[in-house]
């Protein structure tokens, strides 16, 4: 029978200090993980706290409180979309590519139907083909949390070519780091990617990502 929550956590609380606090990496545990980007002497790893009684609420967990319940969702940040997807480009931009992928409807992960889970995949596949085409990246990250919304989003993200130090799953942390890019540079990043994804798999492109005709370059 798989463990309980609770035995999962005790199990992590015995492995932590009398302060409550579980051991910080070590400088040899990490001297040949080039990718981590900070140096671990000076880090130091907060105190556990306890087990929650459940899962905190996400935003839309009640579909009214949803980012998709403001029109605006539909709109702002969009750069392609069709019947059943959107994509959006935040800002500002620190990686060549960074974009979201949200049904229009209020599903999670979970709630999707076999169509629907189709056409996540291609569109995934179609969009890391196209986000990988870009001279700047190496390789397309997919990322799905889902911590902070009921309202399923997956992040594709352009890890930049040939940065040793950004490989893998420490990327989103040196974004939080990384300098803008210039406006014009992100734009078309995202201009090229979604010219790609029209041709692939169909859609419209929107706002930004979109020629003087409405239809990507």
């Amino acid at each position: 029978m798989p463990e309980s929550a609770e035995d999962y956590y005790a199990r992590v609380v015995a492995a932590a200090g009398p302060d409550g606090r579980l051991p910080t990496l070590s400088a040899d545990a990490t001297s040949e993980w080039d990718i981590f980007p900070y140096e671990t002497g000076s880090l130091r790893v907060r105190p556990l706290q306890p087990l929650l009684d459940a899962e905190p609420p996400r935003r839309g967990e009640d579909p009214a409180d949803c980012w998709c319940a403001d029109p605006s969702f539909l709109t702002n940040d969009v750069v392609w979309r069709d019947a059943a997807w959107v994509l959006r480009a935040g800002s500002p931009a620190v990686l060549p590519v960074w974009l979201t992928l949200w049904p229009v409807r209020h599903l999670d992960l979970p709630d999707l139907d076999a169509g629907l889970a189709a056409e996540l995949g291609r569109l995934v596949v179609h969009l890391a083909s196209a986000i990988e085409a870009l001279p700047s990246v190496g390789r397309a990250h997919v990322n799905k949390w889902g911590d902070g919304g009921a309202h399923l989003h997956l992040q594709l993200l352009g890890r930049p070519a040939r940065t040793a130090q950004l490989l893998g799953s420490c990327l989103p942390d040196w974004t939080e780091h990384l300098p803008p890019l210039p406006d014009d540079v992100a734009a078309e990043n995202v201009r090229f990617v979604v010219a790609r994804l029209v041709a692939a798999a169909g859609g419209t492109a929107v706002g930004s990502a979109a020629g003087a005709n409405g239809h990507a370059r």
